[in-house]
């Protein structure tokens, strides 16, 4: 379950840090947020809906958070460069990078237009690309910063929405590279691999129109016996942004309830199908 953000009287591990977090205004990048604020960070949120972001924003601000909202369609180049521009001067520096917006609006390769793979990978895969080529420059000039992405389970075995999880996986090959490529410079790239997590997405929302029982139907799959909340990522991601996690860096947490580790619930039921019958 989210959770509001606490008092940020006492210092945290980001206090005084300045924090971008794409696609910050709901689901997965909301909490992040507002656990970010709870830490003491001066937080920026860049999404493409200014509403959601500014409601964030607000209700953190009220509490006594730094938080401030920028617009941005984080596919396109002009709009990341504008944004991010607009961050160092209205807030300095940045310090840590997280990169979460991402889509997925196409599924299978048959029924997938040019158009629609194109626009999938540009905001799920170009977004970090461009957010993090606007960061890395200053942070490597000062020495340090940390870039976190959001990845998948989709990055690893094959689930579903193939322009997606494709994106996933370039997150998790782009993470290694930049890790490997300016870890020279202080500067750390980690990923974290969520399965799947309870939010309001619209591909989720679109899913449970259909089937109001998808998410209990899809808990029998994860040993743990439950789908991730929000808050289960946003705590990997705060844990790895911080200098808890200083000397790990290039390689990818997966926070999946167990799901890529096996299935013994489909492994019963397997068995049982395959068990001959009474004589």
């Amino acid at each position: 379950m989210t959770t509001a953000a606490p008092s940020t009287s006492a210092r945290g591990r980001f206090h005084e840090r300045v924090v971008v977090v794409t696609g910050g205004g709901s689901g997965i990048g909301r909490a992040i947020v507002q656990r970010l604020a709870g830490e003491g960070a001066r937080i920026a949120i860049v999404d493409w809906n200014r509403d959601a972001a500014d409601g964030v924003a607000a209700s953190l601000t009220a509490g006594g958070a730094e938080v401030l909202a920028f617009a941005a369609d984080i596919s396109q180049p002009q709009d990341v460069e504008r944004a991010f521009a607009d961050v160092r001067t209205r807030l300095g520096a940045i310090d840590v990078l997280v990169n979460n917006a991402a889509i997925a609006e196409t599924d299978d390769v048959v029924e997938t237009s040019w158009d629609g793979w194109q626009h999938d990978l540009a905001v799920s895969l170009g977004g970090p690309f461009l957010c993090s080529k606007a960061v890395l420059p200053q942070m490597i000039d000062r020495g340090g910063g940390v870039i976190v992405s959001i990845a998948s389970v989709n990055a690893f075995t094959a689930i579903d929405n193939e322009a997606y999880s494709a994106a996933k996986a370039g997150i998790v090959s782009l993470t290694q590279m930049m890790a490997t490529r300016y870890g020279k410079h202080g500067v750390r790239a980690v990923a974290v691999a969520p399965g799947a997590v309870r939010t309001e997405h619209p591909s989720w929302l679109e899913r449970l129109e259909t089937n109001p029982a998808l998410f209990d139907e899809l808990a029998r799959w994860y040993p743990l016996g439950r789908i991730g909340e929000p808050d289960d990522v946003a705590s990997a991601v705060l844990f790895l942004a911080s200098d808890e996690a200083a000397w790990i860096t290039g390689s990818t947490m997966v926070v999946d309830g167990g799901l890529l580790a096996g299935n013994q619930v489909m492994m019963r039921e397997v068995l049982a199908q395959d068990a001959p019958a009474p004589s």
